[in-house]
C-alpha cells in the first residue's frame, strides 16, 4: 500500500472460498460419523477449509500467538485492578513462561510472540525484538485527550500490517490473538461504544483482574467522556483508533485486517481483541469471515462486539485472565476439528438395486 488509504482493504479482502466451502460439506456428507454429529467441530471443519482453499482440511500445525503490549493513560484513573503503567509486568512474565498464556503455549507447542506498542517503561528492560515497534510510552488519557496522534495511529496500523505479512510469510497457518494492556478493557469498551451506539454503562465490564463497584463507577465515567470525544471520529477508523483507542488497539486492527489479506484464520481473545475486531469490521465487512471468537470473556462489550459480527464463542469457561489464554484455551478444538475432517473414513458407495 502507497499511503494508507483503508478502503484498500475492503477491495483486498475476499470471503473464504465458498466452493471449497461447498466440497467440504459434500465430503461432510460422505464421513463415517454422521453430519451434525460432532457440533460445533463440524462448523470449524468447514471454516477451516474454505480459509485454508483446499479438501480434506489440512492439519494446524503452525499455530502462533502474538500479543500486543501497551499502557493506557486512563488506568491512572483507578479503572484497572493493576496498577497504571504495569503492563510490562505481565510482558515479562509472558517471556519468561510464568503467566497463564505462556505455559499453554509451552503445552500446546505454539510459538509466543510479544509486539511492545506503548508499554510505560524503559525499553533497555526489555528484548529489542519485543520493544523495537513501539510507537510511545503510554497512550494518551482518553477521557480528556486522544490517545494518540494520527502519525501514531498510522505508524501502529502499519506496524499491525507489517506483522501480520511477516506472520503469513513464516509459514502461520493460524493465530492466537491476545493483548498485554492495563486500561486496555476501557478503551476497548469505548470503541464498542462509539461503534454500536450504545451507552458507556451497557459495555463497561469489570475487565480480566476484576475491579469493585467503585472503579466500575470511574471506568463507565471514562468511557462515557470517551465516547463523548469519540463520536465525531466515527466515519474515519483510523481517527476513531487515535481518539480512543490506542497503539496496541491500532496494530491488532492492522493486524487483523491484513491475516484477512493474506487468508491466515485468527482466534480472537477477549474485549480488547474483539473491539479490534469490530473496527476491522467498519473497514472491511468481509473481514470477519476469517476470525473465530476463542470464549466469552463475561465482558458486555465483547458481548456487543460479537453480536454484531455474528460470532460465537467457542467456549465458556468463565476464564477472564485474558492475555490471549481463552483463545489458546479454544486452539485444541480447532485442531480436533481439523484431524476429524482430515482423517474420518468416507463411508463407501452403496450399488443402487436394480
Amino acid at each position: 500500500m502507497s499511503g494508507l488509504n483503508l478502503e484498500d482493504f475492503a477491495d483486498l479482502i475476499e470471503r473464504p472460498d465458498s466452493g471449497v466451502r461447498r466440497d467440504a460439506e459434500e465430503r461432510r456428507q460422505r464421513l463415517a460419523v454422521p453430519p451434525g454429529a460432532l457440533g460445533r467441530l463440524d462448523e470449524l471443519g468447514e471454516w477451516l477449509a474454505a480459509a485454508q482453499g483446499g479438501v480434506p482440511v489440512r492439519p494446524v500445525e503452525r499455530p502462533r500467538a502474538v500479543l500486543f503490549a501497551g499502557d493506557h493513560g486512563v488506568a491512572a484513573l483507578g479503572v484497572s485492578a493493576r496498577p497504571a503503567g504495569s503492563a510490562h509486568t505481565l510482558v515479562r512474565a509472558a517471556l519468561e513462561g510464568e503467566s497463564a498464556v505462556a505455559v499453554l503455549a509451552r503445552r500446546f507447542g505454539v510459538g509466543l510472540r510479544v509486539v511492545d506498542m506503548s508499554l510505560d517503561c524503559d525499553p533497555e528492560g526489555l528484548p529489542a525484538e519485543v520493544t523495537r515497534h513501539r510507537v510511545r510510552r503510554g497512550s494518551g488519557r482518553l477521557d480528556i485527550e486522544d490517545a494518540l496522534t494520527r502519525d501514531q495511529a498510522e505508524r501502529a496500523f502499519r506496524t499491525g500490517v507489517a506483522l501480520a505479512d511477516e506472520e503469513a510469510d513464516a509459514g502461520t497457518d493460524l493465530v492466537v490473538l491476545g493483548d498485554l494492556s492495563v486500561g486496555g478493557t476501557t478503551a476497548a469498551g469505548a470503541l464498542v461504544a462509539a461503534l454500536c451506539g450504545t451507552d458507556a454503562s451497557v459495555v463497561t465490564g469489570r475487565g480480566g483482574a476484576g475491579i469493585d463497584d467503585l472503579a466500575w463507577m470511574r471506568k463507565c465515567a471514562a468511557i462515557r467522556d470517551a465516547l463523548r470525544r469519540a463520536r465525531p471520529a466515527l466515519g474515519d477508523p483510523l481517527h476513531l483508533l487515535a481518539v480512543c483507542g490506542g497503539a496496541d488497539l491500532a496494530a491488532a486492527t492492522g493486524f487483523l485486517l491484513q491475516c484477512a489479506v493474506r487468508h491466515t484464520p485468527v482466534i480472537l481473545d477477549g474485549v480488547v481483541s474483539a473491539a479490534c475486531a469490530l473496527v476491522a469490521q467498519r473497514v472491511a465487512f468481509r473481514a470477519p469471515d476469517w476470525w473465530q471468537a476463542g470464549q466469552a470473556s463475561g465482558e458486555p462489550a465483547q458481548e456487543k462486539a460479537l453480536d454484531r459480527m455474528g460470532l460465537t464463542p467457542l467456549l465458556d469457561h468463565g476464564v477472564t485472565v485474558g492475555e490471549g489464554t481463552g483463545a489458546l484455551l479454544a486452539l485444541p478444538l480447532v485442531r480436533a476439528a481439523a484431524a476429524l475432517w482430515a482423517e474420518l473414513p468416507e463411508l463407501p458407495d452403496v450399488p443402487e438395486r436394480a
